[in-house]
């Protein structure tokens, strides 16, 4: 699985680190911590992030999924 952060060039540094932490389900305290900063600092972070309208996207292979394998035999 990998995460496709879309319009990642309007984040700065700190959000994108802020914003790809948040989408791999970690905790607001778990991101202020791993990060050195306060909870306040991530909430007032990710809230900016999201104004700055970015998307994310999971991309998942196919066969992961079991939608794709080979052809049935006729």
């Amino acid at each position: 699985m990998k995460i496709e952060i879309r319009g990642v060039e309007k984040l700065s540094f700190r959000e994108r680190q802020v914003v790809a932490l948040k989408e791999m389900g970690k905790s607001s305290e778990e991101i202020a911590k791993q990060l050195k900063l306060s909870a306040s600092s991530v909430a007032t972070l990710l809230h900016r992030a999201r104004t700055k309208g970015y998307q994310v996207v999971i991309v998942l292979p196919g066969d992961a999924l079991g939608i794709f394998g080979e052809e049935e035999e006729v």
